[in-house]
């Protein structure tokens, strides 16, 4: 094998492409997040808030996705997160 070839194989064993299947996706909006978490886990709802009327003593949350991470995919997830958020307050201007 030539050293060209053993380096693009070297590469793309250590970086695998990724093939996205949406088959089965669903998209969502929402405007409500919370997160907690445990020793082996990050749990994340999502959901909705339907009451725009700030002054009302209690207002509903109706959750509609509870995501389950290990710290690990959290952490990496953090990270990305963090990365577009930079991103975008570099293109838009910074979010107060």
């Amino acid at each position: 094998m030539a050293e060209t070839e053993k380096k693009v194989a070297e590469q793309t064993a250590a970086n695998p492409q990724v093939k996205w299947n949406v088959e089965h996706l669903k998209s969502s909006y929402v405007n409500f997040a919370n997160a907690n978490s445990t020793r082996e886990e990050v749990v994340m709802n999502f959901g909705l808030n339907n009451s725009w009327d700030r002054s009302q003593p209690e207002m509903e949350i109706e959750l509609a996705h509870r995501i389950v991470l290990s710290p690990f995919a959290a952490k990496r997830l953090a990270e990305l997160l963090n990365k577009l958020m930079g991103e975008y307050e570099s293109r838009y201007g910074e979010l107060k």
